[in-house]
């Protein structure tokens, strides 16, 4: 298991999160071919349907606040991230959402760099 599992899990969230809200096309490099995405129950997989997805959003402005982000390791090193937060988009009001993070190492990519493995997101909605 890896011993960095919180620090590598925290800086990720605050990248990533960074990077959506600013410049979603940024996140490409995140994302392999082996890489699978759940976004309110539609499963993409590889980096060109999950950009596809990001960036075809109906929204202009968009901001994360995250409230929590807990990081656990896993057996094979990898690193297991689940955020909760909040989402703003343009002049809608704020929605919660949680996304689950599985990050993976890729020691192929010198120097050697974290990819999304999976990742699962959904906005926090009650249906009655």
């Amino acid at each position: 298991m890896n011993p960095e599992f919180d620090t590598i899990g925290r800086q990720f969230v605050d990248f990533y999160y960074n990077m959506f809200d600013q410049n979603r096309a940024g996140l490409t490099a995140l994302y392999k071919d082996t890489s699978m995405m759940t976004f309110e129950g539609v499963q993409l997989q590889g980096p060109q349907a999950i950009m596809q997805k990001l960036t075809g959003l109906p929204f202009q402005k968009v901001q994360h606040v995250i409230t929590t982000c807990d990081c656990q390791p896993m057996p094979d090193g990898g690193i297991l991230v689940m955020v909760v937060g909040q989402l703003k988009t343009d002049d809608d009001p704020p929605h919660g959402f949680s996304q689950t993070f599985v990050l993976k190492f890729d020691a192929n990519t010198p120097p050697g760099s974290w990819f999304i493995f999976h990742d699962i997101f959904r906005l926090n909605v009650h249906h009655a």
